[in-house]
């Protein structure tokens, strides 16, 4: 059935094509674009793509083997109205995302209905989850020879601010007008490296606004002669870039993330959900940190979470409990061991599902830990239950391969075509050295 109110706001904008996005398991974001003179049709029965184009890796357009899906068969790309938004940097473009639909039932090989799934579960626990995607990137200049930064300045560097101020002003002008709220800005430790954080908000949109942030980033650095990269680790000796995801667990309009009852002012909830995620982060990592590049990143003394512990304000253990002085408790948890290689569905369904788990068997996390795990010794990492994060792509996949309530969540379907992708990706990049890699990846994240 058509959506007479979107058709009709798409002609008052003089709209000329919508395009109708989906991000692919190697979280790529592709679109097809639907003409005006096509609306009616194409609102009420979506378009078509191939069910290989969800077995695709980074690295070219051809499904893998393995991976279960070819030529044979039709995806029906049902816009989701709710999503709809006109570009700011494309005047007569707007967009839509799309949910993969099969015979008028959810595939299971989508994104978006994953994360759906795993929302619905926290629903019938009576939870409700909010979330942020909280990304840092480079904004780069375009050369013939390898990329070079856009300035040589230094974390929070007002001089950074105001060299890029037009570029990053133009950014957060296009992602207000798409309706994302912006908290924070400043630019990061890498030379040309930026974060803007936005406002919490539900999972659906939340994953939704990250395809659109990083849209829209990428086609405002490129009107002003700048490459905007999300690519994690650029500069072999330069910080790299990730995507920290901020979650927090309500009951009936309340945050249940805080107790100031007790010592470390968390929940019982939040522990369980904080250890859930812990217990699964090894598995976790080959969705949240999927590419061989991701793990040029994860280094530890680099603030990226190379170690599987938690802690309040400690910005080297992969869960970070944010202390709020306005609220005087913690009100959320951030998973530092994410980057925006990931499909954004897929790494906050997973981080759903990790810490429902913990609910579900109530599990506890341990005591915070409020020291840089980097600098203790083997023994005292052991005696406090604390250990190296997976290394490698392979590594984080062979947990994967054996998480079985991460397995269940994805499907066995969907578990396989995605092992068949990032297995399919380790074997190409895994050998390539860095400028190789940033050769090929920089503008596909």
């Amino acid at each position: 059935m058509v959506d007479t109110d979107i058709v009709e706001t798409l002609a008052s904008a003089e709209t000329r094509f919508l395009r109708v996005l989906w991000c692919d398991n190697a979280n790529v974001i592709r679109a097809k674009a639907i003409h005006r003179d096509a609306f009616p049709h194409h609102m009420a029965h979506g378009v078509g793509i191939s069910p290989a184009q969800q077995a695709l890796p980074v690295m070219f357009d051809a499904p893998v083997a393995g991976g279960g899906l070819g030529p044979v068969g039709e995806i029906r790309l049902i816009p989701d109205g709710s999503s709809l938004g006109l570009l700011p940097y494309a005047p007569g473009h707007a967009r839509v995302m799309g949910d993969m639909v099969v015979d008028g039932a959810p595939w299971e090989i989508c994104p978006r209905d994953f994360l759906r799934r795993t929302v619905w579960r926290a629903g019938a626990r009576g939870l409700q989850i909010m979330a942020a995607f909280e990304n840092e990137f480079y904004l780069l200049q375009r050369t013939d020879a390898e990329p070079a930064s856009s300035d040589n300045s230094v974390f929070a560097a007002t001089l950074a601010m105001d060299r890029q101020h037009r570029v990053i002003d133009a950014i957060a002008t296009a992602l207000g007008e798409q309706g994302i709220r912006l908290e924070q800005y400043y630019p990061e430790s890498g030379p040309g490296q930026h974060e803007i954080s936005v406002r919490h908000t539900a999972p659906m949109t939340a994953a939704d606004q990250q395809i659109v942030f990083r849209e829209t980033v990428r086609a405002i650095a490129m009107q002003h002669e700048l490459i905007g990269s999300f690519l994690p680790k650029i500069f072999p000796d330069q910080a790299g870039s990730g995507c920290h995801l901020h979650v927090s667990l309500w009951r009936d309009g309340h945050n249940q993330v805080s107790d100031p009852t007790q010592p470390d002012g968390l929940s019982t909830v939040a522990r369980q959900f904080i250890a859930g995620v812990l217990r699964h982060l090894p598995a976790l990592m080959a969705i949240t940190t999927p590419t061989p590049n991701s793990y040029r990143r994860l280094q530890p003394h680099c603030w990226s979470g190379a170690f599987r512990c938690w802690g309040i304000d400690n910005r080297e253990a992969a869960v970070r409990v944010p202390s709020d002085p306005a609220q005087g408790t913690p009100t959320n948890i951030e998973l530092k061991t994410v980057d925006a290689t990931a499909n954004p569905y897929l790494a906050l369904g997973a981080v759903i599902a990790a810490g429902l788990d913990g609910i579900r068997q109530s599990l506890d996390p341990g005591e915070p830990l409020q020291v840089d795990p980097g600098d203790l010794t083997d023994q005292e990492r052991q005696r406090l239950g604390i250990d190296r994060l997976p290394v490698n792509l392979p590594e984080a996949l062979g947990h994967l391969s054996e998480d079985e309530v991460l397995l269940e969540a994805l499907g066995p379907q969907y578990a396989k075509t995605y092992m068949a992708i990032r297995r399919a990706e380790s074997d190409a990049l895994s050998d390539l050295d860095l400028s190789q890699e940033v050769a090929l990846l920089l503008e596909r994240y």
